[in-house]
């Protein structure tokens, strides 16, 4: 496929076209990882509670522990004090479960913006730049064998006042053969894909 226009003119609007939609993505997923960044910065209190609930469960175990070794009553308040280390393990599973709950609005967050962002290009951009390209290869396949096609196309695509300006019945002209308007009409239609006429017309 040609993706480029031969004349200059065209080629710069192209490439300037690619650009803007590249920069385009490029700024869509800047700023969706700044997003994630910012949704994952609060993870920060949950990651408090799990060092709280980790320090409560490690207090609690230590207490256990040493009230093990109390004679007569030591295993009743080991008992007694290991509800403090459930309760620690409660808070850090809480925090987290907030910390996967916070990444994954994050991952999301991001993913949509991407989405979002890249549609104008996904829905107008990419198949402007393949029809024009489908477009291209036809028209060079036959500017140096078939005038009569080309011809053909211009009296389709192009305005009625620039069909004009070749002949004054540009279709009537194109039915009886004429040369040089079906070889002025190619011309047109190569022109206006941005690609350059033959030096010698196809018969």
């Amino acid at each position: 496929m040609r993706f480029y226009a031969e004349r200059p003119a065209r080629l710069a609007r192209q490439l300037l076209a690619d650009v803007v939609a590249v920069g385009w993505l490029v700024l869509c997923v800047v700023v969706a990882r700044a997003a994630h960044d910012l949704v994952l910065q609060l993870q920060a209190p949950a990651r408090t509670l799990v060092d709280a609930g980790s320090a409560i469960r490690g207090a609690f175990d230590d207490a256990a522990r040493t009230a093990d070794g109390v004679p007569l009553v030591g295993d009743d308040l080991a008992r007694a004090l290991g509800t403090g280390t459930g309760a620690g393990d409660s808070l850090a599973a809480a925090g987290r479960e907030q910390i996967e709950t916070i990444s994954a609005v994050a991952l999301g967050t991001a993913a949509g913006i991407v989405l979002v962002g890249a549609l104008p290009v996904l829905l107008v951009w990419l198949p402007l730049r393949v029809r024009y390209a489908r477009a291209a290869r036809s028209a060079i396949a036959v500017r140096t064998v078939d005038s009569d096609l080309l011809a053909l196309r211009a009296i389709t695509n192009l305005p009625v006042r620039r069909l004009l300006a070749v002949s004054p019945d540009p279709a009537a002209a194109w039915r009886r053969d004429d040369r040089d308007v079906v070889h002025a009409l190619a011309a047109l239609e190569l022109r206006r894909l941005g690609l350059r006429t033959p030096r010698t017309p196809p018969d």
